[in-house]
């Protein structure tokens, strides 16, 4: 059975991403559908996958990080336009692969993902 997971590493403070909000929406033409929100746990990971079973499908997906808040929360100063306020990744899930994993390593002025394992 396909899952989709994620888990964020903060780069600015070498530690897991902890208490991150994500969202999940499927992306259907010009609309966005939320299927899911997690909360990154104290080791930058969710609790359970946040695709899995039959909602697990092929498609176009969009991930939404809300690093400005995770930010702020520790105290870092980001300025009234926070350079990343809401690091956003849209990216194809083919739903014959079983397991999609897309890490994110963050920092207040940059970020890389790609596809894991």
């Amino acid at each position: 059975m396909g899952r989709l997971t994620t888990h964020v590493l903060d780069a600015a403070h070498g530690c897991p991403g902890s208490g991150i909000r994500i969202a999940l929406y499927r992306v259907e033409g010009e609309r966005l559908e939320k299927v899911a929100e997690a909360l990154t746990n104290s080791d930058g990971r969710c609790d359970a996958p946040l695709l899995q079973g039959d909602d697990y499908r092929s498609g176009v997906y969009q991930l939404q990080f809300s690093a400005g808040d995770y930010y702020r929360a520790k105290g870092v100063k980001l300025g009234d336009q926070a350079f990343l306020d809401e690091v956003v990744l849209r990216f194809g899930i083919d739903a014959a692969q079983d397991h999609y994993h897309v890490p994110l390593l963050i920092s207040p002025y940059s970020y890389s993902t790609y596809r894991g394992s």
